[in-house]
C-alpha cells in the first residue's frame, strides 16, 4: 500500500466515492446546469446516503433530461406519473414534485440574476471558502451561511432545500473546501 493517496476518511473503500471525491467533490462549479444537477441530486439524497444518488446518478441524467431546467420545468402530469414508476431512481412522488417546481423556481432566479451562478455564489462573496479541518468530526453540517441560502431558496420557491442539504451542495460545487488538510484532494482543488 506504498503511495496510498490519502482522501478524506468518508471516502472509504468504495470506487464510487473515491471517483466522485477525486474528480469533483469540493471543485468550483460556475456552470449553471451542474449547480442545478447538484442541487436536485442534494435533494434527492435527503434521508439517504450519497452513495446510493451516485450510483443512480446516470438514471437520473436520464429520465430528468440531463438537468434541462426549462424541459423539467414543463414536465406534464403524464411525465411526473412515467418518473414514478422509473425504478432507476428515487421514486418518492415529493421529491419528483419538488424537482419540477425546482426547475421553475431555478429558471426565476435565472433570468432575475443573469444565471444561477451569480444568485448561488453570493452566499460566499463569489469564493471558495477555505477551511482547515484536520479531522471528519471538525465539519459541520450546517453554518449560519447555509442558513441564510437555505432560507433565500425557500423563499424564492425552492423544496428540499434544508441547511444541511444546501450545506452539502455547497461543499459538492466548491463554494466550501471542506477536504481536510492531509487530503491530497485539498490543495488540488485550490488550483482549480
Amino acid at each position: 500500500m506504498m503511495n496510498e493517496k490519502v482522501r478524506c476518511p468518508w471516502v472509504g473503500e468504495n470506487d464510487w466515492n473515491k471517483d466522485y471525491h477525486d474528480t469533483e467533490w469540493g471543485v468550483p462549479v460556475h456552470d449553471d446546469r451542474k449547480l442545478f444537477e447538484f442541487l436536485i441530486l442534494d435533494a434527492f439524497q435527503a434521508g439517504l446516503s450519497w452513495l446510493t444518488i451516485l450510483k443512480k446518478r446516470e438514471n437520473f441524467r436520464k429520465a430528468f433530461d440531463n438537468f434541462d431546467a426549462q424541459k423539467m420545468a414543463n414536465y406534464s402530469e403524464d411525465k411526473i406519473q412515467e418518473l414514478l414508476q422509473d425504478a432507476g431512481i428515487i421514486r418518492n412522488k415529493l421529491k419528483i414534485r419538488a424537482a419540477v417546481s425546482n426547475a421553475q423556481a431555478f429558471l426565476k432566479l435565472q433570468k432575475e440574476y443573469g444565471s444561477f451562478d451569480n444568485y448561488i455564489w453570493q452566499f460566499t462573496e463569489h469564493k471558495t471558502i477555505v477551511n482547515t479541518w484536520t479531522k471528519n468530526e471538525e465539519i459541520p453540517v450546517s453554518t449560519a451561511m447555509s442558513d441564510v441560502m437555505s432560507k433565500s431558496l425557500k423563499k424564492n420557491g425552492f423544496k428540499f432545500v434544508g441547511t444541511t442539504i444546501c450545506y452539502a451542495f455547497m461543499q459538492a460545487s466548491g463554494m466550501i473546501n471542506d477536504h481536510i488538510i492531509c487530503c491530497f484532494r485539498y490543495r488540488e482543488v485550490l488550483d482549480q
